[in-house]
């Protein structure tokens, strides 16, 4: 039974009692709607609200950032027509962007310990914390506590503070004491940890492959450090941890292995046993084919509240998820006890988060939206741009400052997303990213061309030829060949003094962050010519290019593309003020020609 007196809850006699008269006067339908969390698609329509808050009964919303006026306004709405007021959870994993379209993106975590002061990830916290309390949610699926130890894995490339667990815990606790100043709770993520596979949970179910052993003095220590310090919940990943499994179970058949989100032995054995987690468990998103390729949705649903999980996040179907949660209260997969002590770990949850007798009078007050995005915000996000930027590699021949440069090329590098990703707003095409690179480096004088694939421009200019005009054209490519576009090195350093090449690879719900090249044998994109031409490598978002690009000899990781950082950037290379970054990661990539 969960202990509702000791960590991370410390509840009062009467603030139980408030959980239990909860408990006590609720249906069952009630009880059953309560493990879930619902992303809601209602918007700041009243009505919509109301109807989806008092139809589904839901224990928790999480919000999909919008303008900061339209997050206060769906929070608010949530709270005045739920029975029971709602958890409101948000991805704040890289400022008050996560809780409001408008808020403060101070940087992923990779940049945030870049800049090698845990002040900032304190900052980080805090001003995740005051800018999500402002809008009316009061939770966070954060702070991402993995570890970047294998450079393949494409989602938490940029998405946590490094691969030292002493570092990657004193900074998450930063963070924990940050954002709890203004009362937001934590869910930290994603236990038993990623970041050891190649792959990413929302495509495939990940493994971490460490022994016990090798765990314990790793991911462990830092979930350890992270209970004791009081975070009140957290989010399993789809990722398997075999070797605890097989110790808690060692009759597990050979095919038995599970995600931790419906794994008994990781949840309820390892995290609620051995690491002694007495705080809210919370799924990942069981939309996430890492999950959901496991098993028949009809028996992973209760059976993620089984494991050990106190609430479900996301319906896939809503009538058909009830269904299948209330189906096994009934037949007994999901038993009453364990019902019971989820529903305790919510409402306690709605304690801490100061719902306990909550009425509108508490809701925060729409003038307190002013502080997102404010002036202090912006200037500490500014800070950690200028603190982080870091020069990974610098060989051979000096190029910096590049104030004698003047006439440079900008090469875009990678692969663009595909269109549903970037209506999704999870890549960019990278013009926006030129344009402000452009712009900062005009305002040194410099006469900047963006470079684009000749393939592209034919295509470009073929669409507006007649039939004869294209098939003349078309033969006169057949005669140059596939590498008849790549030109003489005379026409590149006849026309330029620098060239920069530009990545800003989003990897995250891909496979990999990989480059691609338009031409396998060396196109522009692919910086052959660093021998001919000074040449920069700048990346703004995945740290790990360098294994694509050995021969670079001038490699810069910027961790994003916002335009404090391409500013910072360009002031460096300008030798306006020093490369400060420091690299927790291994940006080399385990390999030896990477350095050279």
């Amino acid at each position: 039974m969960v202990d509702l007196k000791a960590r991370p809850f410390y509840l009062s006699d009467e603030q139980i009692r408030w959980v239990e008269d909860n408990i006590a006067s609720m249906t069952e339908e009630e009880k059953v709607k309560q493990l879930f969390v619902h992303l809601t698609g209602a918007g700041d329509d009243e009505e919509a609200v109301r109807d989806e808050a008092t139809d589904m009964k839901m224990g928790a919303i999480r919000f999909n950032p919008r303008s900061k006026e339209e997050m206060w306004n769906m929070n608010r709405l949530f709270q005045k027509y739920s029975k029971i007021p709602v958890l409101s959870a948000v991805n704040v994993e890289a400022g008050g962007n996560g809780a409001s379209s408008d808020g403060t993106n101070v940087g992923q975590e990779i940049k945030v310990a870049a800049t090698g002061d845990p002040k900032y990830a304190y900052e980080l916290g805090r001003i995740c914390g005051i800018e999500t309390r402002a809008t009316g949610s009061n939770w966070a699926f954060a702070p991402i506590v993995d570890l970047i130890l294998n450079w393949h894995n494409p989602g938490i490339s940029t998405r946590a503070f490094g691969r030292d667990p002493d570092m990657v815990l004193r900074l998450s606790k930063e963070y924990f004491r940050g954002i709890s100043e203004s009362g937001i709770l934590c869910a930290m993520k994603h236990f038993p940890g990623d970041g050891m596979d190649e792959r990413d949970p929302h495509v495939a179910t990940a493994v971490n492959s460490l022994s016990c052993e090798e765990w314990d003095a790793t991911y462990g220590k830092v979930y350890r450090g992270m209970i004791e310090a009081g975070v009140q919940s957290l989010m399993p990943g789809h990722i398997m941890l075999p070797a605890y499994q097989k110790k808690f179970n060692p009759d597990m058949p050979e095919d038995g292995y599970l995600p931790a989100t419906i794994c008994k032995e990781l949840l309820t054995d390892l995290l609620r046993g051995q690491l002694g987690f007495n705080g809210l468990i919370v799924s990942d998103a069981s939309h996430m084919v890492g999950l959901t390729g496991r098993a028949k949705r009809r028996d992973l649903v209760p059976q993620a509240i089984m494991a050990g999980c106190d609430m479900f996040l996301f319906y896939n179907d809503y009538d058909e998820d009830i269904a299948f949660m209330t189906e096994a209260l009934h037949d007994g997969r999901l038993t009453e006890e364990r019902l019971h002590d989820a529903l305790c770990r919510i409402l306690a949850m709605k304690v801490l988060a100061g719902l306990m007798n909550f009425t509108m009078d508490k809701f925060p007050p729409k003038e307190g939206l002013s502080v997102i995005g404010c002036e202090e915000h912006r200037k500490i996000a500014e800070e950690v741009s200028n603190k982080a930027i870091t020069l990974v590699k610098h060989v051979g021949e000096e190029i910096f400052p590049i104030t004698d440069k003047k006439r440079v090329l900008i090469v875009p590098v990678g692969p663009k997303p595909s269109p549903i990703m970037a209506m999704a707003g999870m890549g960019a095409d990278g013009s926006k990213l030129y344009k402000d690179l452009t712009e900062e480096l005009e305002k040194y004088g410099h006469t900047v061309t963006v470079f684009e694939d000749p393939m592209e421009k034919i295509m470009k200019m073929m669409a507006g030829m007649t039939n004869e005009e294209r098939t003349a054209a078309s033969k006169n490519l057949k005669k140059k060949g596939a590498y008849g576009m790549k030109n003489s090195v005379e026409a590149l350093t006849s026309q330029y003094d620098l060239v920069i090449c530009v990545a800003n690879v989003s990897a995250t719900m891909r496979t990999t962050q990989r480059l691609e090249w338009s031409i396998s044998k060396g196109g522009w994109d692919n910086p052959w010519y660093v021998n001919e031409i000074p040449t920069i490598f700048a990346s703004f978002n995945c740290p790990f290019h360098l294994a694509d690009v050995p021969q670079v000899k001038n490699y810069i990781n910027c961790y994003d593309a916002q335009r404090s950082s391409v500013r910072a950037f360009v002031e460096k290379c300008e030798g306006v003020s020093p490369f400060t970054g420091v690299s927790t990661v291994d940006a080399f990539c385990g390999m030896m020609d990477t350095r050279f």
